[in-house]
C-alpha cells in the first residue's frame, strides 16, 4: 500500500512539472531566473544596440518611460520577479514584475507598470509600479513574456493575478516620437506586428 501511495505521489509531482509553463531561456539557451540581472536587445540585431532604457515623454522630466534606445546604447540591466516568490524560473505566459536596476531621477520605483500618458495619447510602460503583492491594486504592475515562433520573445501586458478585472491586453511595441530621447513602448493589439526581443 506504502508503494502505491509513493509511486502516486511522484506521479503527481512529475505530471505537475509537466504541465509547468516552458521557462525563458537567454541568448545562450540557458534559463531565465528570477533575481538574475539581463539585458535585452532585439532579436533581429546583429550587436547589442537598441536596448531599453529610461525616457523623458514631452518636454516633462517627470514620470519616467521604458523605451528601446534609438542609438547605441545598451540598456541597463533587468530583472524578472514571478508572481510566485518561491518559483526561481521565469516562465513563458507567466506574470512577472520587471524591474530596472539603479536609481532614477524621479525618486521613483524602478518597477515597470502601464499607465496612460496624457502626452501620447497612448497607455505606455512608465517606471513607479509596485513590486509583488498580487491582486486588483498592484495588476498594472505584472506583465508576461511569450514566446514568438520565429525568434525570441516579447512583452505582453495581460496579467493574471486578478480574474474579475477588466483590463485590455496587448503587446508592448517602441513607439516613435518627436518629443522623446527613444521609443516608449506602447500597448499594442495588432497581431502582424511583434517586438521580438533576446535576453543576455
Amino acid at each position: 500500500m506504502k508503494t502505491i501511495i509513493l509511486f502516486s505521489l511522484i506521479a503527481l509531482i512529475i505530471l505537475a512539472a509537466n504541465s509547468a509553463p516552458a521557462p525563458v531561456l537567454d541568448a545562450h539557451g540557458k534559463v531565465l531566473r528570477a533575481g538574475v540581472k539581463y539585458r535585452v536587445k532585439p532579436a533581429n540585431s546583429d550587436d547589442y544596440n537598441g536596448g531599453l532604457i529610461l525616457a523623458h515623454v514631452g518636454n516633462k522630466s517627470c514620470p519616467l518611460a521604458v523605451g528601446q534606445d534609438l542609438g547605441l546604447n545598451k540598456g541597463p540591466w533587468l530583472t524578472f520577479t514571478p508572481v510566485n516568490p518561491k518559483e526561481h524560473v521565469i516562465r513563458v505566459s507567466t506574470d512577472v514584475n520587471i524591474k530596472i536596476s539603479g536609481s532614477n531621477s524621479c525618486n521613483e520605483s524602478n518597477i515597470w507598470q502601464l499607465k496612460y500618458n496624457e502626452v501620447m495619447k497612448e497607455h505606455i510602460v512608465m517606471v513607479g509600479g509596485v513590486e509583488g503583492n498580487p491582486g486588483p491594486k498592484t495588476l498594472y504592475s505584472w506583465f508576461k513574456l511569450e514566446n514568438i515562433t520565429y525568434s525570441g520573445y516579447k512583452f505582453v501586458f495581460c496579467p493574471s493575478v486578478c480574474s474579475h478585472c477588466e483590463l485590455m491586453c496587448g503587446d508592448l511595441f517602441p513607439f516613435l516620437t518627436d518629443d522623446s530621447n527613444g521609443q516608449p513602448l506602447v500597448l499594442y493589439n495588432a497581431t502582424s506586428w511583434h517586438f521580438s526581443v533576446i535576453f543576455y
